[in-house]
């Protein structure tokens, strides 16, 4: 939005240079991004955050200033509008949720023509073209009072009446922009008695536009709807002043006021005078009260305010305080100012004017909790987790295609339907993550992604036995392609398959802290496996079956996924950490090399060496892990070989080979003995 300085000064006395000016506006959050001189005058272009319509207009601008410097907001005494005259008015309003205030004012005897040179300098400064002196001054209350007036050649209406309702089926209407515009339903109108003349808001008709023959006009003054205005302007395509006011809301308790100064305007430049005028609805200003405690205000800003000094930035920004005691308040809100709703908008509004570079730099108390507790926290890790792990998240349609069920248990007809869906591809609420997350693998490898590791935390929806619909957390993965790995100083291809998401749940399930000992995987059959933590099911692991890689055309390509119940698992979750001190001393590295059969797991002997190390290690085994695994010449067929690598270390001291050599003996010889293992 674009203000000059010569404007602002016909409402506060500045006496600050434009460049400081826009300095101290910038730094009480209204961006000045640009100021340059014209035609003698200085104009700013201003960032208009979308919460605050009251700065839409001069007046606004200018309460801010006088905030800011001190001043008093120079406002012109109200005035009560003219009712009566020598003419009648048929004002009806059918729709008064849509428009809760119309104002009318009939000015005859006046004569169109070009606008005085000050007007036309104020409205080309900031960047509007001149038309006429009529629409010239309605523009110009526009930018001033940020209330938007329409002004109709009275003569063009037929029968000389207003009608505020919403356009009906078929009707159409040529606006001012020369287009003719189908309208419905979803649009307010208004209309004299045959045909829309404007659109309420948004703009004006061709029909009855001022023009040089008019000699009577019917000056609009109204408040509309913001969502009726916002959703008839997006369905129209259009844009204007006017419709960026209404969206966001006008201040009901200026519109009367506005229309009156136009009015007097209009008397000054173009002659006339206001020979009836009527009001459909009330300017009623809803009373609004905020308690506003000192401490709060202290405990915030870390600067003690004083008690005058908080009441006279208030009443200045047009506020009204009373003080309950002496750190207690209770302020009312003025009806422009639809953007303050609690305390904590008070004091904002406090440390703006009193200087955000007056407020001192500290450091907040922070006293960190020992662990996420709630679940915000805990999703939160979860996700950490999973990208930590190298997946991405993805964000899918909730909507699917009715039939796309597969999971175990369940079926088509604990699907729940849209009623009015958009495609045939989005005709039910999914019952499981699977199906997305395969049609987002399949898109990936339409774009030849060579390797896809996703996740996605969400929602899915079914019936229940008693046709109750059911709605549950969960997370889901899904794997496809392959990568180049570095193993020591060899690089493998690396293809995903059910062990990887099996070890991939695994790493999850350590992380949030649940035993190894506690978690479980067993195989239904080739395609599915079910997930246990503490005896409880919490989930599947699934490779895509042969039809449903077809019917998305993956080809060639090994897909598998995982589905997890977010609830069940965050309930067995741990994220308590206890510190520990890092080894102060070097330790010491043994490898071993054993055979042992095929039915051995892998996790049974690291299980066995953190028993052992626990009992008979005096606590110096630090860690143990699988570093080889292998299978070939020189090991029998139903044999594995694996080189198993164990670190010892104590806190107090250096250990000696000695000492290690014995221990490791003495752990290679337990291996021996639990797994008839051999060594190579």
């Amino acid at each position: 939005m674009k203000i000059t300085y010569n404007w602002l000064k016909d409402f506060v006395a500045i006496t600050l240079s434009p460049r400081a000016l826009a300095e101290k506006l910038t730094m009480a959050g209204l961006e000045v991004v640009s100021f340059e001189e014209s035609r003698g005058d200085f104009v700013f272009e201003i960032e208009i955050t979308s919460n605050r319509p009251d700065w839409l207009s001069i007046v606004g601008v200018a309460r801010e200033v006088a905030a800011l410097t001190n001043k008093k907001l120079k406002l012109p005494e109200p005035q009560p509008l003219r009712r009566g005259g020598g003419h009648t008015l048929g004002i009806e309003v059918q729709e008064k949720k849509d428009c809760p205030l119309y104002t009318a004012q009939l000015i005859e005897g006046i004569k169109v023509g070009s606008s005085p040179e000050w007007l036309r300098q104020r409205l080309e400064l900031i960047g509007c073209r001149s038309i006429n002196n009529i629409v010239d001054i309605a523009n110009y209350i526009l930018f001033e009072w940020g209330e938007p007036l329409h002004a109709f050649d009275f003569d063009a209406l037929q029968a000389g009446a207003i009608t505020v309702r919403r356009a009906q089926k078929g009707e159409k209407i040529v606006t001012i922009d020369g287009v003719e515009r189908q309208l419905n339903d979803d649009v307010l109108v208004i209309a004299d008695a045959g045909a829309p003349v404007a659109i309420a808001g948004i703009m004006g008709g061709r029909e009855t536009e001022v023009g040089p023959a008019t000699s009577r006009i019917l000056l609009e003054a109204a408040v509309f709807n913001p969502v009726v205005v916002r959703r008839g302007r997006r369905m129209l395509g259009l844009e204007s002043e006017s419709a960026y006011r209404f969206e966001r809301g006008v201040d009901i308790a200026i519109v009367q006021e506005a229309s009156l100064r136009a009015a007097r305007l209009i008397g000054q430049v173009a002659g006339g005078t206001v020979s009836a005028a009527k009001i459909s609805g009330a300017a009623k200003v809803p009373t609004r009260r905020i308690a506003l405690d000192g401490i709060h205000l202290r405990r915030a800003l870390a600067v003690q305010i004083p008690s005058g000094t908080i009441k006279g930035i208030l009443e200045s920004l047009g506020f009204k305080a009373k003080a309950l005691s002496q750190k207690k308040y209770t302020v009312s809100i003025p009806s422009f100012r639809q953007d303050v709703k609690i305390e904590v908008d008070l004091i904002e509004e406090i440390a703006r004017i009193f200087g955000y570079g007056r407020i001192p730099n500290t450091i907040p108390r922070i006293r960190p909790p020992a662990g996420p507790q709630d679940d915000t926290a805990l999703n939160r890790s979860l996700k950490e987790i999973l990208i930590g792990l190298g997946l991405n998240e993805v964000i899918t349609y909730s909507l699917v295609e009715k039939g796309w069920v597969r999971t175990p248990g369940q079926s088509a007809d604990k699907e729940i339907a849209i009623a009015n869906p958009l495609s045939k591809d989005q005709t039910v609420l999914r019952t499981t993550l699977l199906t997305s997350l395969a049609q987002c693998v399949a898109y990936n490898l339409r774009q030849k992604q060579p390797y896809i590791a996703i996740f996605e935390i969400a929602h899915t929806y079914g019936l229940d036995a008693a046709q109750k619909v059911q709605e549950h957390y969960k997370l889901g993965i899904a794997l496809c392609g392959g990568r180049m790995l570095w193993v020591g100083k060899d690089r493998v291809y690396d293809e995903a398959g059910l062990l990887h998401i099996k070890g991939t749940i695994e790493v999850l399930f350590e992380r949030l802290g649940i035993e190894k000992d506690a978690c479980r995987f067993v195989m239904k059959n080739v395609h599915e496996a079910e997930v246990y933590v503490r005896g409880t099911l919490v989930g599947t692991l699934v490779r895509l079956r042969k039809e449903m890689c077809e019917r998305l055309d993956i080809k060639n390509k090994e897909v598998v996924e995982a589905e997890i119940d977010v609830e069940t698992l965050l309930s067995s979750a741990n994220l308590k950490r206890r510190f520990k001190p890092f080894a102060r001393m070097p330790g010491i590295t043994r490898d071993t090399t054993i055979v042992v059969k095929d039915a051995v797991r892998t996790g049974a002997i690291l299980d066995e060496i953190a028993r052992w190390g626990a009992n008979s290690s005096k606590g110096l085994l630090q860690d143990a892990e699988i570093s080889k695994y292998y299978k070939g010449e020189q090991i029998p067929d139903d044999a594995k070989s694996l080189t198993i690598s164990c670190t010892y270390c104590s806190p107090q001291r250096t250990l000696t080979d000695e000492e290690v050599n014995s221990l490791h003996t003495q752990l290679v010889d337990e291996l021996k003995k639990f797994f008839n293992a051999a060594i190579r």
